[in-house]
């Protein structure tokens, strides 16, 4: 056997294996072709985009919750209230591209399950580290830094868990809240913990808070100055 031939085999040989072990790393869609990441996390939250119920974001929250730490480079996220993890697949796929990774907390065990399969088939399970726990007790425990904070739990509590996750945030970071709404041009303040927790948020003097314009969930962001 000449030499050609046997250089031609040997990079057949090489180029069949090479192409072997991609097919173990990168994921295949349902033809059998490979896709990145960021398709397979589209091609997921497309599939998903009607089913989000069960106190989950809605998709225009989860598109600011991502632009959010894309753009600010965040990469120590913490978030309270999982849900069947809608947000948390918004925040991960933003920490994805950051270099970052999510604690996420929910106390309801079914949800917890269903969002962790949720968070398997979007492909982000690596970015995400999932606790089944209570909240009121857990982000007391965790140590920090933070530098992304997003809150969607019991809304009585919100002021408890700001007090507690502020010491823990790094200057420049952002605590996001859902469900909040400034107190009304009347006057009247807004209950079910929402109200309360803004009106703690604008009175923090190393804060700036307001209410994301887009949102109609209604869309607390306090960044901490540097």
């Amino acid at each position: 056997m000449n030499r050609p031939v046997k250089n031609f085999l040997l990079f057949s040989f090489v180029f069949l294996f090479l192409c072997s072990a991609l097919r173990i790393f990168l994921p295949a869609n349902e033809t059998g072709s490979f896709q990145s990441l960021d398709e397979k996390v589209r091609n997921f939250l497309e599939r998903h985009r009607y089913s989000w119920r069960d106190m989950n974001v809605p998709e225009a929250d989860g598109r600011i919750l991502h632009d959010l730490v894309t753009k600010n480079n965040y990469t120590r996220a913490l978030e309270i209230g999982t849900s069947t993890g809608h947000s948390a697949i918004w925040i991960a796929w933003a920490l994805s591209k950051t270099g970052g990774r999510l604690i996420t907390i929910e106390i309801d065990e079914e949800r917890y399950r269903e969002a962790l399969v949720n968070f398997r088939e979007a492909g982000l399970s690596g970015f995400i580290d999932a606790r089944l726990a209570d909240a009121h007790e857990l982000v007391e425990e965790l140590e920090g830094p933070f530098d992304f904070v997003f809150i969607d739990a019991d809304k009585d509590w919100y002021v408890n868990y700001a007090k507690a996750v502020i010491p823990k945030l790094e200057a420049g970071g952002c605590i996001a809240a859902h469900n909040v709404h400034a107190p009304r041009s009347t006057g009247r303040r807004w209950r079910m913990g929402g109200g309360d927790y803004y009106e703690f948020m604008v009175n923090q003097p190393e804060f700036e808070t307001s209410i994301h314009p887009d949102s109609w969930s209604g869309l607390a962001l306090s960044f901490k100055k540097k």
